[in-house]
């Protein structure tokens, strides 16, 4: 029979094991592929122009479009989905191309990502840069003198932007549309039916497609009732024959937006 210190000695090597195998290492963005999206697209860029924002770690990338209408009525923040960039075809650029010419200035920004075979749950590590990115989002407005910012997310994109909505955002923060929020109520990080019942200061609108994926669809009921239990401007619309995508309901989901953000966000910028 070995010694006692010896079996002790063992345990604790038989523990380290389970330890390292099973307890995952952290993550962060991957910054190179970052690099390598941020190259391709401010060569490609036709709308706007590439502005480098700082989280206090990293450099990343975002998307400027000014206000090109006669009234300015404020800025927005466009916040992409899972694995994607500031200027996705899908949902991303038809808004923040668009939405200048009715007086919004836009700033899509790159949000942390990890490579294309990963999943929601991959990204768990990665929501500590959230608020970091955003509030440089949001600093970087403010420094051009916007008053009245809209943050306006896609898919995992909302789900990190109600992580940050859930903390003290800036006051200039006055408005927010979520579109295609899914749900997980096992993961905390994803229970976004509890996230949305804590945004009570803002006008929020709760935007999904009829054709949406399930976890978006099958947890509406439950947003909607948490969210106008909470907050008296909170509201949700349900575009029919969009899938998560919105192909080729870009024009719908934009007129959504717009006549929400004339009725709760309208007419607040102060002129620059």
């Amino acid at each position: 029979m070995p010694p006692k210190n010896t079996i002790k000695l063992l345990f604790l090597l038989l523990n380290l094991c389970f330890f390292v195998t099973f307890v995952p290492l952290a993550q962060a963005s991957d910054m190179a592929k970052e690099k390598r999206w941020s190259e391709q697209i401010v060569d490609s860029l036709l709308v706007g122009d590439a502005v480098w924002l700082n989280d206090g770690k990293n450099k990343f990338l975002g998307l400027f479009a000014d206000n090109t209408a006669p009234k300015a009525q404020g800025a927005m923040i466009v916040v992409h989905g899972i694995g994607v960039h500031p200027n996705w075809p899908d949902v991303v650029l038809p808004i923040r191309s668009e939405f200048p010419e009715f007086g919004w200035a836009t700033l899509s920004i790159q949000m942390p990502i990890l490579e294309n075979d990963k999943s929601g749950k991959d990204y768990l590590p990665l929501f500590k840069e959230v608020d970091a990115r955003l509030k440089a989002a949001v600093d970087f407005l403010k420094e051009k003198s916007f008053k009245n910012i809209t943050i306006v997310a896609h898919s995992l994109g909302a789900t990190m932007s109600n992580q940050y909505l859930n903390t003290k955002p800036d006051p200039t923060v006055r408005a927010y549309v979520a579109i295609s929020m899914s749900n997980n109520p096992k993961v905390e990080e994803f229970n976004n039916v509890k996230k949305i019942s804590k945004i009570k200061s803002i006008p929020v609108l709760d935007i999904f497609g009829s054709q949406d994926l399930d976890s978006v669809v099958k947890y509406a009921k439950a947003r909607s009732l948490a969210g106008q239990k909470a907050n008296k401007r909170y509201s949700q619309k349900k575009i029919n024959g969009a899938d998560h995508f919105y192909q080729s309901k870009n024009e719908p989901l934009i007129k959504t937006i717009r006549l929400w953000l004339k009725k709760n966000a309208a007419g607040k910028e102060i002129k620059r």
